[in-house]
């Protein structure tokens, strides 16, 4: 016994090695073919690795909370309720692999952070490689690696994101160098990999938020060419 179970460690079956005990024990109650016990075996291996990734993906993810669809009130609003057909579907995640992008656009406490949080929550529980940050927070990650000089690996970082969720765009401007780290974010994304960005302002102010129109032209055609825009309307929910 202790010999196979010091092989599988070796052989890096951590979760054979420790079912193993067990698993014979049921061979002998149940009768069970060697074929079985080894079968047994590796499916034990391949759930426990499936939820180690899972929980990995979460922690990676930064969300912190999970946010759940089913916490979200389509009722608070007469928009939720003409969107909810198209917001459910967006978590059967087939926008990931069409590699589209999601804009949230809509007043602050209209349920865009809570719907990419949702989102983003059901793809890390996919095994998606998921990251969320605010655009201020990416920003300054990106400035700060620019400084040591690690700029072309942070920038990696984030283009390499299956979903990359961007939260508050637009509620502080983001300067000439912002700007330029921004596009060469979503850039390096376009067409390759899903992004989704909440913003408060429509896109015609955006130029306010990126360094002239030049730069936000540029950001928006990449992001509106092959996109799922949602407009999200009523008062703040937080204040109900």
């Amino acid at each position: 016994m202790e010999s196979v179970i010091e092989k599988f460690k070796s052989l890096r079956l951590r979760n054979c090695a420790l079912n193993l005990p067990d698993v014979l024990e049921q061979s002998t109650q149940k009768n069970l073919t060697p074929l079985q016990v080894i079968d047994r075996l590796l499916e034990i291996e391949i759930e426990n690795r499936k939820k180690a990734r899972i929980d990995l993906r979460f922690k990676q993810s930064k969300l912190e909370e999970k946010s759940t669809i089913d916490q979200f009130d389509f009722a608070h609003h007469e928009s939720r309720q003409k969107q909810k057909s198209r917001i459910l579907n967006l978590l059967d995640l087939g926008f990931i692999q069409a590699k589209t992008d999601i804009i949230l656009i809509g007043n602050p406490g209209t349920g865009k952070t809570f719907l990419s949080k949702s989102i983003a929550y059901v793809a890390t529980q996919n095994g998606v490689k998921t990251l969320f940050t605010t655009a201020m927070d990416m920003i300054n990650q990106l400035v700060a690696a620019e400084n040591d000089h690690t700029m072309l690996k942070k920038l990696q970082f984030y283009q390499s994101q299956e979903l990359l969720v961007c939260d508050e765009i637009g509620y502080l401007p983001l300067g000439r160098q912002g700007s330029n780290l921004f596009f060469q974010v979503i850039s390096g994304r376009h067409g390759k990999r899903s992004t989704i960005i909440t913003t408060n302002l429509p896109f015609a102010r955006w130029g306010d938020i990126f360094d002239g129109t030049t730069v936000a032209t540029a950001i928006a055609d990449r992001l509106v060419y092959n996109s799922e825009i949602l407009i999200m309307e009523g008062n703040s929910y937080r204040k109900r």
